[in-house]
């Protein structure tokens, strides 16, 4: 098909087409980075925290009466723990995955060198944590008892040991090689060697730094946790979840009733609650892009609707000179895909420069070109399917028309 009758056209309606290239630029460039969002919330709210939470709840307990004995006390209520039917293994922390806590520390194995310096967050555990909470070891060694110490708010004295993840081995080290090297604990000054590696230990903090790999940097310290606030992290036996979660609580009451139970809660109900924001953004942006695109598709349809009423008696013309159907249709699909493409180009524009604005402010991650790419063909098939009916109109005007001069 001659493009220049279908360019003539577009000129003598320039703001019509102005208009519907307008919006498919805006459609696509909000539509790339909301896709891209909702795939990232979706992708956080499906990585794996490294721990089994099938069968992992946590008891949040405040001890009260005397402070002079805690150790103990927490020692005794966790042996009540292991005593129930049920129940696998238990340990005493000052955090746990998926629970939103914010104990932090600089970490790094040359501390006369700041920059080598890199985040951690820290959980307190002996020597049955790692059974505990179903963690994977991939390299070196777990506790040992004689490791152990015993740590208030933050760690101090002398420990014997540090679990790490892999992904914060690598972070310390390109190698990935910590094992018997001695991590600094700043700005407190603690150092402590490390015996272990970790396959996968998230941070309780999911959020950090909106969710990237620096949730993956986490310690276990050789710490007993000796806290009047305390959470009590327990295993059940397979199946046996809600059955132990409870009679737990009845054990600790048997034990003694100088304490109040905040909360029994599941890891898998802590991951619906943490993640509960990142799906209602998900859903939000979903329902966004549907709106949008249904919009742009509306717009187009509206215009070349009215386009073709404006055109009838052109139309009867090109029928009268032999012009088919098919031809008719062909018309208007050309006259919109070359709008449509001046559109899509003007939105990947506006995409790329939205989402580096993003990247600036918000620490977001840069925008994949399979997106642009992807939502330049999405837009352009929205476009050729929304003016298929318009077309199919314009193609069904007689040839008489032109005779009648309407």
């Amino acid at each position: 098909m001659e493009l220049r009758p279908v360019i003539a056209a577009m000129r003598r309606n320039r703001v019509g087409a102005l208009l519907i290239a307008m919006q498919i630029a805006v459609t696509l460039a909000v539509l790339c980075n909301a896709v891209y969002i909702v795939q990232q919330r979706l992708s956080w709210t499906a990585r794996p925290s490294g721990v089994d939470e099938a069968d992992v709840f946590v008891i949040s307990n405040q001890l009260i009466g005397s402070q002079r004995d805690l150790g103990s006390r927490i020692q005794t209520d966790l042996a009540a723990l292991r005593a129930v039917p049920g129940i696998r293994d238990s340990y005493a922390s000052n955090q746990q995955p998926l629970d939103n806590g914010e104990d932090e520390f600089g970490i790094t194995l040359d501390p006369d060198h700041p920059a080598a310096t890199r985040f951690t967050t820290v959980y307190y555990g002996d020597q049955r944590a790692l059974a505990t909470l179903g963690l994977t070891l991939s390299a070196g060694r777990n506790f040992n008892a004689s490791e152990i110490g015993d740590c208030g708010d933050l760690p101090s004295g002398s420990l014997g040991g540090a679990l790490v993840t892999r992904e914060l081995a690598k972070q310390l080290d390109a190698s990935g090689n910590v094992l018997g090297r001695v991590a600094t604990l700043v700005p407190i000054s603690l150092h402590v060697p490390i015996v272990g590696v970790i396959d996968r230990l998230e941070a309780p903090n999911v959020d950090l730094f909106g969710g990237s790999s620096i949730v993956e940097q986490s310690i276990i310290l050789s710490c007993r946790f000796v806290n009047s606030r305390v959470d009590y992290i327990v295993h059940a036996m397979p199946g046996r979840l809600a059955e132990t979660m409870r009679v737990a609580p009845l054990a600790l009451a048997a034990v003694s009733r100088d304490r109040v139970i905040l909360s029994v809660r599941s890891l898998h109900e802590s991951r619906r609650e943490i993640y509960r924001s990142d799906r209602t953004i998900a859903l939000m942006l979903t329902l966004v892009c549907i709106i949008i695109v249904a919009v742009a598709v509306f717009g187009i349809v509206g215009l070349t609707s009215y386009w073709v009423s404006q055109r009838r008696r052109q139309i009867g013309i090109r029928r009268a000179l032999g012009a088919t159907r098919p031809a008719i249709v062909r018309y208007f699909q050309t006259e919109n895909f070359l709008i449509a493409a001046v559109g899509v180009v003007i939105g990947a524009v506006l995409a790329v420069g939205g989402n580096l604005w993003m990247v600036e402010r918000f620490a977001m991650t840069r925008l994949p070109f399979a997106y642009p790419l992807l939502g330049i063909v999405a837009m352009l098939s929205f476009g050729q399917l929304a003016v298929l009916w318009p077309a199919l109109r314009a193609a069904s005007v007689p040839p008489a028309v032109a005779a009648r001069g309407v």
